[in-house]
């Protein structure tokens, strides 16, 4: 007989959190296949798996943390990286089940059975129409499982074996409630995605197991998502997603009335500075135009569900893309797209911390302007490369890897010789590795471009040849501060610093078709900086009309409010299709120093500045 669990602590929910995540990834496609409801475009496991990697993610980056932080940490990254209906049904449990915990260091069993419940209830209520046969039943019975064990003992494992038991069963009445899936023949995907978290729970208690990968099932047949009809009043044609942030948003009421009228499906989650909105609709358009008055748009999707639909009855493979941590991406877009970063390493004397991952930004400025060591930077070793491709096979058929550039770093070639050795082992395991030959936002326009077409159904090798294309098409300007990091780095010798200082010269770099640091001018003064970077930006971008499709980044070491008057004005003289503003991380900021900022741009029209080209067939 096993030792009884008294008590749940932030340690224990923590790995029973990643175990979750890891069982729902295991089994992606299988819910992939089986999803019918709302619609049948096959994309529930995706999406499950999308929102489950980033709450992992962030516990990763936690590390063991009191409860009340594991459940904040978990309930916040959901919200960020929630995609589809299923993934902001999970936030809408997490964040009722966070509320439950509340404070807690450690909870009892029938303290936990409460949070459970919470947690359903604030489902629930989230719902403007709730469905039966769903995440909804499953997560009712979840709660009455938790309570009827926690009142009749109070060891944990049996109270989760019951709650685990209660949703399965619920799970398995989902096609009597639902008439869709009763004629394709399946269960409802969201909810095998709820249930799948709990059983890698109890796994991990009951074995140790984290997960494992599944045999492909019905590789034969056409999956029921592929063959189920679409119901006429669900018949919308994108499944559109905002998330916005402010001071100032609006209450989920407040945005749901605002919405309704546009579509069905509509899901929205509210936070203290972050609102998701979730919506099928045939105009994604009124959709954004709505939510842009609310706060700054953090990300924005608006996916064909009818051409997804017709994608099923294709053998289209997954993509799943993988960058360096200079890439500069705010997390929500990394959640959003389901990018994978590697942290380099920042070193502060014999001090080593995973860039990204264990040092915060306002920690690092601090220790950057204070009386200790200067900071110094190292790549990520070919095992960091290593681990991070193998869970990106977990999840795809392919992989692309963008990295700061090889003039810069040995980055490049860690991610190399990690790709080389993944080929040895399992030949088929194709990398394909993309060297940026840029840094910061360089580097994250173009994962972030990766990812987009990786959801187009575009292959690994159609992928890389674009990113190469938009690569010659894309570039940055910067500008320091200060002098003195260029002078540690041996970009500019100490006369050269000397005369910078005593004249305020303020040098603007670039890089060369190889990635390597170049001036391409100096002013005198900040005031003169902006408007001598627009002409510089100017003259690269392709002559003629505007580019169709420009994308623009400013990265700033430190000085936010500037970075935002930069921002403004880009959006003023070019009005690009996106503009992302983000502080530069730790490993790029030891090199330029505080007060130090630059523009990236990329030019993603097609070669005669019409669309991208497609993809082979």
């Amino acid at each position: 007989m096993g030792t009884a669990i008294g008590y749940l602590d932030g340690r224990r929910l923590r790995r029973s959190l990643l175990a979750a995540a890891a069982w729902v990834v295991a089994g992606r496609d299988e819910l992939n296949r089986i999803n019918v409801f709302p619609v049948p475009d096959g994309d529930t496991g995706t999406n499950f798996s999308h929102t489950v990697r980033s709450i992992a993610d962030a516990l990763h980056r936690l590390g063991d943390a009191p409860l009340p932080e594991v459940t904040r940490t978990a309930a916040e990254a959901s919200v960020r990286g929630a995609r589809g209906n299923s993934g902001m049904m999970l936030s809408h449990f997490l964040l009722g089940f966070h509320e439950g915990i509340g404070q807690r260091m450690r909870v009892r069993s029938h303290e936990l059975a409460a949070a459970i419940r919470r947690g359903f209830e604030r489902l629930q209520g989230a719902l403007e129409k709730p469905v039966e046969g769903t995440i909804l039943s499953v997560a009712r019975e979840a709660a009455r499982g938790a309570e009827r064990a926690a009142s009749e003992q109070a060891d944990i494992l049996p109270l989760l074996r019951s709650t685990l038991e209660h949703a399965d069963q619920a799970l398995q009445r989902t096609p009597e409630q639902l008439a869709v899936l009763k004629k394709a023949g399946v269960v409802d995907a969201g909810g095998k995605g709820f249930v799948r978290m709990l059983e890698g729970v109890v796994r991990l208690i009951e074995t140790g197991m984290h997960g494992a990968e599944l045999p492909v099932e019905g590789a034969i047949d056409l999956a029921p998502a592929a063959v189920a009809s679409v119901a006429a009043e669900q018949d919308y044609r994108y499944c559109t997603e905002v998330l916005v942030r402010g001071d100032r948003l609006p209450g989920s009421v407040e945005a749901r009335a605002a919405l309704a009228s546009l579509g069905g499906s509509l899901l929205v989650l509210r936070t203290a500075d972050l609102l998701r909105v979730h919506i099928h609709t045939d105009d994604a358009a009124a959709v954004f135009r709505i939510a842009e008055p609310w706060g700054e748009i953090v990300t924005r999707k608006a996916d064909d569900m009818r051409e997804q639909h017709r994608l099923l009855t294709t053998a289209a493979r997954r993509v799943a893309v993988v960058c360096d941590s200079s890439c500069d991406l705010p997390d929500e877009v990394l959640d959003r797209y389901g990018i994978a970063i590697v942290p380099l390493h920042v070193l502060f004397g014999d001090e080593v911390f995973l860039d990204r991952v264990e040092l915060a930004p306002a920690e690092f400025y601090r220790r950057l302007r204070g009386p200790g060591p200067a900071p110094t930077t190292s790549q990520p070793s070919p095992s960091q490369f290593a681990a991070a491709f193998e869970h990106a096979f977990a999840e795809a058929d392919e992989v692309v890897a963008v990295t700061l550039s090889s003039a810069l770093s040995g980055t490049y070639t860690s991610a190399d010789a990690a790709r080389r050795g993944l080929a040895d082992a399992s030949p088929s395991a194709g990398v394909r590795l993309v060297d940026s030959r840029s840094a910061s936002f360089g580097v994250g326009l173009l994962a972030l471009r990766a990812a987009e077409l990786a959801e187009g159904g575009w292959d690994a090798d159609a992928i890389a040849r674009e990113l190469e294309r938009i690569r010659g098409r894309s570039g940055m300007f910067c500008t320091v501060d200060t002098l003195e990091f260029l002078l540690r780095g041996g970009r500019v010798s100490r006369l050269q610093a000397w005369v910078g200082k005593l004249l305020d010269m303020k040098p603007i770099l670039s890089l060369d078709g190889d990635g390597k640091v170049v001036a391409a001018g100096r002013v005198r003064g900040q005031a003169a900086l902006l408007p001598r970077l627009f002409r510089l930006l100017d003259a690269r971008l392709p002559p003629g009309p505007p580019p169709r499709r420009l994308r623009l980044a400013v990265a700033h070491a430190d000085v936010p409010e500037l970075a935002a008057r930069v921002r403004d004005a880009l959006v003023e003289r070019y009005h690009p299709s996106e503009v992302l503003v983000a502080p530069v991380t730790g490993v790029l900021a030891a090199h330029v120093g505080p007060g130090a900022w630059g523009v990236f741009y990329q030019v993603e029209d097609g070669p005669e500045g019409g669309r991208s080209p497609q993809p082979a067939p």
